[in-house]
């Protein structure tokens, strides 16, 4: 019996990829993890030795032929509403085209059962395979299903290893538009690459990359500029060679400390300079490196180095700038710049080694 649902279920899905045969789709979803359910609880011996009912009233005792009679007459009704849509749609392409640009090539809604049916009740975010549910046949995404310790956040029963399998295969026949759709990219994508487009998609917004503090505003690279210069009143240069100097009173006395960020303007892009203080295990040192404002790609296409020193003696590095897609904090931690221990950094401040003066200059140029 299961095993001809399943097959008529996926010859129906693929050749009716339309809004009926998706609310169809829901319905049977619905009917399966009912059916799923009502079967763990028999095998459990949770339920009265009379009949065994699930939440639509339909009986699920073994060899019962409901649940393929309830399938043939969703196959049937939906045979007729797919044939009654098709001559709706010749009659309404401006609106059919207008679903298209929302939704997708499939005409599928965002806002659609299945679409809502494919978000995971803890994080909220669109669930992929392995899909679990328990066996009142709630779902939820893998990632949380070990963040709950294995207990239904709906029930409270134990999840068990059950795999939502009819549910992963209605998320393959969607097709979506990227999240970014408002920010200008227009292309559809099958439900299980969407993903991997998103988090490389070229209109996805960055984060702004002051380190001062933590700021939530995000937008594109022109955006982020305006925003540093009004905003958080970094400094702004143009040119591809800089000499900053960095001071700082009772530097013994500070652990942890960022400087002002300050942002160049060279060949056309934007660079982000920053200076900290921290502990690198047990040393205290300061830092210096360059973040480049765009993709990753594009970063690889520049070099940068800094140097420092006093009394003859000399510090250099050389790199690539980080892209801002990266945080400041992985970067310092990935230790990606000019590290200078606060002993060396005081013995290149001069004086009585009290006040930390520290000239750091540096360029930027670009590979041919």
């Amino acid at each position: 019996m299961v095993n001809t649902a399943k097959r008529n279920f996926f010859v129906y899905l693929k050749f009716s990829r339309n809004a009926k045969a998706v609310k169809f789709a829901v319905n049977l979803v619905t009917i399966a993890c009912e059916y799923v359910a009502c079967h763990k609880s028999r095998s459990s011996g949770s339920l009265s030795s009379g009949k065994k009912y699930c939440r639509s009233g339909l009986a699920m005792a073994p060899g019962s032929s409901v649940f393929k009679e309830v399938l043939e007459s969703h196959l049937m009704s939906s045979d007729y509403e797919t044939g009654k849509a098709k001559s709706e749609a010749k009659s309404n392409i401006t609106s059919t085209k207008s679903s298209v640009g929302l939704s997708g090539k499939s005409g599928i809604s965002s806002n659609n059962g299945v679409y809502e049916l494919l978000g995971c009740p803890v994080c909220k975010n669109l669930m992929y395979p392995p899909i679990h549910q328990c066996p009142n046949g709630h779902t939820l995404c893998s990632h949380c299903k070990v963040e709950v310790h294995n207990i239904c956040p709906s029930c409270h029963h134990d999840l068990g290893n059950i795999r939502c399998l009819a549910l992963e295969k209605v998320a393959e026949s969607l097709e979506l538009p990227c999240r970014y759709q408002s920010l200008g990219c227009h292309d559809i994508f099958p439900y299980y690459t969407k993903l991997k487009h998103e988090q490389n998609c070229g209109f996805r917004p960055y984060n702004c990359p002051y380190a001062g503090s933590e700021c939530s505003v995000m937008g594109d690279i022109p955006t982020l500029v305006a925003h540093l210069k009004d905003d958080h009143k970094v400094d702004m240069h143009d040119g591809c060679t800089f000499n900053h100097r960095y001071v700082k009173a009772n530097p013994h006395e500070v652990e942890n400390a960022t400087w002002m960020l300050t942002v160049f303007n060279s060949f056309g892009r934007h660079f982000c300079l920053h200076f900290e203080a921290f502990q690198l295990g047990s040393a205290p040192v300061y830092m210096a490196f360059l973040r480049f404002m765009g993709d990753d790609n594009e970063a690889k296409k520049f070099s940068y180095s800094l140097e420092v020193g006093a009394n003859g003696r000399k510090l250099i590095w050389q790199g690539i700038p980080r892209s801002i897609r990266d945080s400041h904090r992985k970067v310092r931690d990935s230790q990606d710049g000019l590290i200078i221990q606060r002993n060396l950094a005081l013995y290149f401040s001069g004086g009585e080694r009290q006040e930390l003066k520290l000239r750091i200059t540096g360029r930027i140029w670009r590979e041919e």
